[in-house]
């Protein structure tokens, strides 16, 4: 018996974890099973041809193949269910995961050559569903999921046809997830790719509060793999040199005694080289935890930290914490070291354009190394879902389930608010623009000069198609300096903005030529006198090659570059 487990991951560096666990669970459960199956895995990208991955999967010859749904994926994931029976017709069919799962009965009613569905933990209804296939195959010729379906009664976590649909109901969860192997044998193997791939790890599932929008509030039986468990796999993590782990626990931080033990066995034992990646609630760290990361080197730990908004109302709405105030001291105690990723949700209860501007000069006060906005998407199975019904959202039929209008909100608005996101990307979270940004942050609401420059940028058509970050530099010039520019705030300078756009400009990168809007003043003997100057004329070809001498009306090297104006003679080094 041939099982082949397929994820469809949203690009090449991503892992599926689900399917891991699946694998590696049922390979440990009929390792002494004569007849043991063969459990393959699939992984492809939604960037990949249909034909190209329909063809893959149907050379595999597999008798059953299984699907990891989510809602980024469950588009693609539809294209191929109907045309796999086409080619493989006595396979049996069936997906499972967050998607399919919560969606079982809407899916099996859609395709009629889907078999089954699994919701839930997987691992012990997949293992026990193989485990009934086998014995029900030496009893008997299994030509057909027809045949085998009065097997099935019995197992719980199961959609499946039978006249009408069938649900066999909820699975018991893992209590023990010491029971389940380490996900990646291929590192172990030494066969893995530590540099270009990301690898999920969790030590726990579960997760204890409320979030109206999101699935992980259904299940609050928070369950934690063991301390010992958990530093042995890490450690593979590093004697490997994997590049980035990130940890899926929807909230790391539940539990100190838990948590801190890991971060101090990953700080005791780093190998410089592999960043950790965390979903914290900040609220909830505790003093001793903020005093203990206080020690942690760069390049160690990122934070994502869902933020989501800062009106009370709306946090209230969906039974997240107000404590606001709480929230922002906290994330203001991390240190610089370690990288923190924040995040915003559009099209939340009570939040309009300007909730939302203040949310989000919030959220900025606080300094992310990236600000993530988000929009609200309506899942299945959710609080959110009956609560958008009863109160007049509208939003998308088919994954990925986004909002398209509140009664907060216009479809107007939230069109608005995606080029917000696309300006954030370009100008905050990729850090090129980092001079520039630092000093509007500071003196002026950066949600205001945000929305003057969409504006700007949609009068002259800069938003209709992908741009390289040189055209970036182009339009926040032009904005800058448009004459009667009333969206500009006074308070802002425009010659230092100006100076500090070319030196975020010029720093990022020897330029072969500079672009129109670029003033150069530049003095090679001046250079060559700031190179020896510093050292680096010993070469003077490397020398040249790696700097660029500029001229400055400010200091936009200082902290507060607007109080120092003069005349900047500077050496410029590359990033």
């Amino acid at each position: 018996m041939k099982i082949l487990l397929v994820s469809l991951n949203a690009s090449y560096m991503h892992t599926n974890l689900a399917i891991r666990d699946l694998k590696n669970y049922g390979d440990r459960h009929f390792e002494k099973k004569t007849d043991r199956p063969q459990i393959e895995l699939a992984e492809f990208t939604i960037n990949q041809p249909v034909t190209e991955v329909l063809r893959e999967i149907a050379f595999t010859g597999a008798d059953w193949i299984l699907f990891s749904t989510y809602i980024w994926n469950a588009e693609y994931v539809c294209k191929i269910l109907p045309e796999i029976k086409k080619l493989l017709p006595d396979c049996v069919l069936g997906a499972g995961g967050p998607e399919f799962g919560y969606g079982g009965k809407e899916y099996l009613e859609k395709f009629p050559s889907l078999d089954v569905i699994i919701f839930g933990e997987g691992e012990l209804t997949f293992t026990e569903l193989v485990e009934k296939a086998l014995d029900f195959s030496s009893e008997t010729d299994f030509v057909s999921f027809e045949k085998f379906k009065s097997q099935i009664k019995g197992i719980r976590g199961i959609y499946y046809r039978e006249g009408n649909i069938q649900y066999t109901g909820d699975r018991e969860c893992i209590e023990n997830l010491d029971e389940i192997p380490f996900p990646y044998p291929e590192i172990v193997a030494g066969s893995a790719d530590p540099d270009h791939k990301i690898y999920y790890y969790e030590s726990s599932r579960g997760c204890p509060f409320c979030c109206s929008y999101c699935l992980s509030s259904v299940d609050k039986r928070v369950r934690f793999k063991s301390f010992e468990r958990t530093c042995e796999e890490l450690q593979i993590f590093l004697d490997r040199k994997v590049k980035l782990v990130k940890f899926v626990d929807r909230t790391y931080n539940l539990k100190e005694a838990h948590y801190l033990k890991i971060w101090e066995f990953i700080l005791s034992h780093h190998n410089g080289k592999t960043m950790f990646h965390f979903e914290i609630e900040a609220e909830h760290l505790s003093q001793k935890a903020l005093d203990f990361l206080q020690r942690v080197p760069e390049g160690v730990m990122q934070f994502e930290m869902g933020i989501q908004s800062a009106n009370k109302k709306t946090l209230a709405a969906i039974h997240r914490s107000t404590n606001v105030e709480e929230l922002a001291r906290k994330i203001r105690q991390l240190p610089a070291t370690i990288h923190q990723h924040l995040d915003l949700i559009a099209g939340l209860p009570h939040e309009d354009l300007e909730s939302f501007g203040q949310s989000y000069d919030f959220v900025m006060a606080l300094k992310p190394d990236a600000l993530q906005l988000g929009f609200l998407k309506i899942l299945r199975g959710t609080f959110m879902e009956s609560y958008a019904q009863e109160n007049g959202w509208k939003w998308m039929e088919t994954p990925v389930y986004e909002t398209l209008s509140t009664p907060y909100l216009s479809f107007a608005d939230m069109a608005f608010l995606k080029i917000i996101e696309t300006v954030t990307d370009a100008y905050w979270n990729k850090g090129s623009f980092a001079s520039t940004m630092n000093y509007i942050v500071r003196v002026t609401s950066p949600w205001s000069f945000f929305c003057g420059l969409v504006e700007y940028g949609r009068s002259v058509r800069a938003f209709l198609q992908a741009r390289r970050e040189s055209y970036w530099f182009e339009l926040l010039c032009d904005f800058i300096l448009l004459e009667n520019n009333t969206a500009l705030d006074k308070a802002l300078d425009k010659s230092l903005m100006y100076d500090l756009l070319r030196y975020d400009f010029v720093r990022g990168g020897k330029k072969g030529n500079f672009p129109v809007w670029y003033k150069h003043h530049y003095n090679k003997d001046r250079h060559r006198d700031l190179l020896a100057h510093s050292g680096l004329l010993e070469n003077s070809r490397i020398g040249f090659s790696i700097t660029e001498y500029e001229v400055f009306d400010w200091n936009v090297q200082a902290e507060k570059p607007e109080e120092e104006k003069g005349h900047w003679e500077m050496l410029i080094r590359y990033k």
